[in-house]
């Protein structure tokens, strides 16, 4: 078989933080993503957790459990990234109840309903990122 044969498998987000309270699913979707090739996965198990870890770093990709312990609107997390703009990082929102969430935030991400296959997970993240109308236009008009 020739390198032009093989099947190129699009590259994962190189730092991805997953804010999850379920400590099991936190280290299953950690094992997961080291596995696939992630560079740095960085787990968070509260909000403040999160909070701190996106005032350290960007990540590429955030795995975001909507109904954390210590607060039940885990999408406040994924409004903050929205506004760091296009170069923001990917929303992954993960959730036993993706009716719970409203329709103005889901729309910043893709929806996992647990219980999930870490692999759904992978393969979503290996995809292109999305680019909505107003980044495009953005994009065009620089």
């Amino acid at each position: 078989m020739t390198s032009k044969d093989q099947i190129s498998t699009p590259p994962l987000p190189g730092h991805v933080l997953v804010v999850e309270d379920d400590a099991v699913l936190a280290m299953s979707l950690e094992m997961a993503l080291r596995d696939a090739g992630v560079e740095q996965v960085e787990v968070s198990s509260t909000t403040e957790m999160a909070l701190a870890a996106l005032k350290a770093a960007q990540p590429d990709a955030i795995i975001l459990d909507v109904h954390l312990a210590d607060r039940d609107d885990g999408w406040a997390i994924a409004e903050l990234a929205r506004s760091l703009g296009p170069s923001g990082p990917r929303i992954v929102f993960s959730t036993g109840a993706p009716q719970d969430i409203p329709e103005e935030i889901a729309e910043i991400g893709c929806i996992l309903e647990k219980p999930y296959d870490p692999q759904d997970l992978i393969r979503i993240l290996a995809e292109p990122k999305r680019r909505g109308l107003i980044s495009r236009l953005r994009a065009v008009l620089r």
